[in-house]
């Protein structure tokens, strides 16, 4: 016998995963210069230098403290690093017991979701969304309830989550900047649901909290990024360092319970208790400590800039629709027919490899993940200009 529920996940196919595996058989099959995959979110520039630096002391030190067990939460010092970090940045006082230190922000959403969640509530995102936050919510034993974002903008519809939320709703994941669109909330707009959340909360008499998955808070062009926990007590941040510190394959973030939670040592406690049921500890040693000795590090944004105006000017000067990205490393074109998959699946004649946007709970657009090679944006234009003329 096996367990049905998890057969049903390792078969279920997931698009963007799917996508980089058949550009790597691509690749090995016609030369890597001849495939334009833009489906993953991997960092193409190199981790900063203080990242070798720390490996190489904690290399250079004792090899038994090198690899040794932490506290199942990670690291004090670690912890106390992460909490002065917070402080530091962005004035908000934090305390080392409410810092779960984590394998990154998938590990840190679902710990949170199982933290936070009792089976049969619900979980609230915003379309579109991440597609692994339904699989969390569903192994936390929720329903996940999408509510459209706004358009044009793809900021929070605040009028259409207040409508979707009921007496089973405990949690509602927001992701600014955005991943697949690139929005970044507003402080307006994040202002305004938090309000209707503080009132929702006191209207059901029962606990909303805001999972605020920030692992592109870093990579801006401009735009200013709100620290959630500042205009919403009921806030648990999920970050990862894989875009910040260009550390994907790494696997390390946190989380932070808000300090400003009355109850925020008991919210931490579960925390620690659903990664303990989840076997979500003692994230890796050395990853700790070398992002102890990074934080703050400026991360490589110039480049994604430059990727991003090669990428839109190219595909405007095409007759490409798309919204232009105000953070992360993605863009979030128009498919040319009603059927993202269908466009998706006609792309890859081209060898442009596009997630489409059913994926993200959307129909009618596809991501394009712009952190890769200048040199491919670049080679991959005839290709679109292909795909657009094969519709006409």
């Amino acid at each position: 016998m096996i367990n049905q529920k998890m057969f049903d996940l390792g078969d279920e196919p997931n698009k963007i995963r799917e996508l980089f595996a058949y550009g790597m058989q691509r690749k090995a099959e016609i030369g890597a210069q001849n495939v334009f995959d833009y489906s993953i979110g991997n960092p193409s520039v190199p981790a900063p230098q203080c990242v070798q630096r720390a490996f190489e002391e904690q290399l250079a030190g004792d090899p038994v403290v090198a690899h040794e067990y932490t506290p199942s939460p990670g690291d004090p010092a670690v912890r106390r690093a992460i909490a002065s970090y917070i402080e530091r940045a962005f004035g908000f006082p934090a305390t080392p017991g409410n810092v779960y230190v984590t394998s990154g922000a998938s590990s840190a959403i679902a710990i949170t979701l199982s933290a936070v969640c009792e089976p049969g509530d619900e979980v609230i995102a915003i379309a579109p969304y991440f597609p692994e936050y339904r699989t969390w919510a569903h192994t936390a034993g929720c329903d996940l309830v999408e509510v459209p974002a706004s358009v044009p903008s793809f900021q929070p519809d605040v009028a259409a989550i207040e409508a979707a939320i009921g007496e089973r709703t405990s949690a509602i994941i927001i992701n600014s900047p955005n991943n697949p669109v690139g929005a970044v909330y507003t402080r307006g707009s994040l202002t305004e649901l938090s309000a209707m959340l503080a009132r929702k909360e006191e209207e059901l008499g029962r606990r909303i909290f805001l999972v605020a998955d920030e692992p592109y808070r870093e990579i801006t062009y401009g735009a200013e990024v709100p620290y959630v926990p500042s205009l919403y007590a009921d806030t648990i941040v999920c970050y990862s360092f894989s875009k910040s510190l260009s550390l994907p394959g790494e696997r390390i973030g946190y989380i932070y319970v808000s300090d400003r939670m009355p109850d925020a040592q008991a919210i931490s406690t579960a925390v620690a208790g659903a990664g303990r049921a989840l076997g979500y500890i003692c994230a890796p040693v050395m990853l700790q400590r070398v992002i102890a000795e990074c934080l703050g590090t400026p991360s490589d944004v110039k480049t994604y800039a430059q990727n991003r105006e090669l990428l839109t000017q190219g595909l405007a000067q095409l007759g490409y629709e798309y919204v232009e990205p105000e953070g992360a490393f993605y863009l979030w074109v128009r498919a040319l027919e009603p059927d993202a998959v269908a466009f998706s699946e006609r792309a890859k004649g081209f060898e442009l490899l596009l997630v489409p946007s059913d994926s993200f709970g959307v129909q009618g657009w596809v991501r394009l993940s712009y952190c890769i090679a200048r040199d491919t944006i670049e080679r991959s234009m005839p290709a679109f200009r292909s795909l657009m003329e094969s519709y006409r």
